[in-house]
């Protein structure tokens, strides 16, 4: 195990540093074949029946560099970029604009949760930069704290621990309720870690939005991430700009990235479903058993629109769905506070809530700043306007899975809408946690930690 410790030690990591403190590092796994080689030789063995021994002795007297670089960036035979893969770690960043990273299809990660996050001393991305702005978000965490301190007591009363739960178990379960509630006064800017881990098509593929993201912190990641994987993998991202394509996106990044329209509570805003080529799915729909997928092929069988009302807090769980289409939504204060955070309040701790979001949304507007800067200082319980097209895999596998007892409320009712409708209209067995709003210990099983 020493020798382990030794050998990573040696390994050197590509780090790069952000304005206000935010970090990129892409990591180095040591491996004898990186991520460049991997490519190389899968490339070479779809044009070859010479076998891949024959390739890794080409590798070792050759090597990678020259390869990458002429066929992959030169060439542009961009499916070899699909053959290697890097893993990058982004700390200190916005909630902001770790949504916009995984605002992709494809994004692989993982993202720090609100509820196992002290934030007592964790930083705030603050744009503005000035004495009100900090007022505003200390005031913010100033109300979170308290409020913690004051759910955890008021939880236990509500649901005291019953016999047979283990009280390690339920003492976290308590914890994440009262994080729950309190994450939506949690603002925008609040900071967090997230990891990519993705191949080198798509990050270059990626970078091309964030570059011209409409939030200057996000703009400055995709710099960070773009110098750091050409520092790390030289031969395998190309700097070039293409005047008319990054001229392109600009345009269509800055006008049509955020959706900020009104939307209904909750609504089917359009139904595609192909009833007739339905029909030859329904006994594979009807006899499918609980936690089992449908057959991927189901898809074929149309998409469904909804829109609905939903908060930041919760839209973060929803948007890792990735095989469903959503618009990013504009955070504002314009939509109204989630009824269902101030309800789980004690009287008067939700009249200290209501007092102090008025007197915030009046902060706020006072900044005198552009909407998507405001983002940062507006907490996470107010409701948004979202869009989500799906066909009905993807959807069927979404609202089962986030209509469970372990998923926020305020996500957990409308997926259990969309169920609803799905097999109102379609008459698809879905299959339901039917006692969903039980409060359960097992929550506290939910961490990750090493032992």
């Amino acid at each position: 195990m020493n020798n382990k410790k030794m050998e990573l030690k040696k390994i050197k990591h590509t780090e790069k540093r952000l304005p206000g403190g935010a970090k990129i590092l892409v990591l180095n796994t040591g491996a004898v074949i990186d991520p460049e080689a991997d490519a190389m030789l899968q490339a070479l063995h779809s044009r070859s029946t010479g076998g891949i021994k024959k390739h890794l002795k080409v590798l070792e007297e050759k090597g990678a560099k020259d390869f990458m670089s002429k066929f992959y960036v030169g060439y542009g035979h961009k499916s070899i970029g699909d053959c290697g893969s890097v893993t990058i770690f982004i700390e200190g960043v916005s909630m902001l604009a770790a949504k916009a990273i995984q605002d992709w299809p494809l994004y692989s990660g993982q993202e720090s949760s609100t509820r196992y996050i002290d934030f007592a001393g964790q930083r705030f991305i603050d744009p503005v930069g000035s004495l009100d702005s900090g007022k505003i978000l200390e005031g913010w965490r100033a109300f979170y704290l308290r409020g913690v301190k004051q759910m955890i007591p008021a939880l236990k009363e509500r649901f005291p621990i019953m016999d047979g739960e283990k009280e390690v178990l339920y003492e976290k379960a308590i914890g994440a309720r009262a994080f729950d509630t309190m994450r939506g006064f949690l603002p925008g800017g609040t900071s967090t870690n997230l990891a990519w881990h993705s191949n080198l098509r798509q990050i270059a593929d990626k970078l091309v939005e964030l570059r011209h993201h409409p939030l200057e912190e996000v703009r400055n990641i995709a710099i960070g991430i773009e110098r750091a994987v050409h520092k790390a993998l030289p031969n395998s991202f190309d700097t070039t700009r293409y005047p008319e394509t990054e001229s392109y996106v600009k345009k269509y990044m800055k006008k049509y990235y955020y959706k900020d329209r009104k939307c209904p509570e909750f609504e089917v805003s359009a139904d595609d479903i192909k009833v007739e080529l339905l029909k030859e799915y329904r006994s594979e729909i009807n006899s499918r058993p609980p936690k089992t997928e449908l057959p991927k092929r189901i898809s074929e069988c149309g998409t469904m629109e909804f829109r609905f009302k939903l908060d930041f807090g919760s839209f973060r769980d929803i948007q890792r769905h990735r095989a469903v289409t959503q618009r990013m939504p504009l955070v504002t204060d314009s939509h109204g506070f989630g009824s269902w955070y101030l309800n789980e309040m004690t009287p008067k701790m939700r009249a200290e809530a209501k007092e102090l979001l008025r007197e915030q949304k009046k902060r706020t507007k006072d900044l005198n700043t552009e909407p998507e800067t405001r983002q940062y200082y507006i907490p996470m319980g107010y409701e948004l306007p979202n869009r989500l097209t799906g066909n009905l895999h993807a959807l069927i596998y979404l609202v089962e899975l986030r209509s469970t007892r372990f998923v926020h409320p305020t996500l957990r009712k409308v997926a259990r809408k969309m169920a609803s409708e799905i097999n109102k209209r379609h008459g698809i067995k879905i299959h339901l946690d039917q006692n969903s709003d039980r409060f359960d210990t097992r929550r506290g099983e939910q961490d990750i930690v090493m032992k």
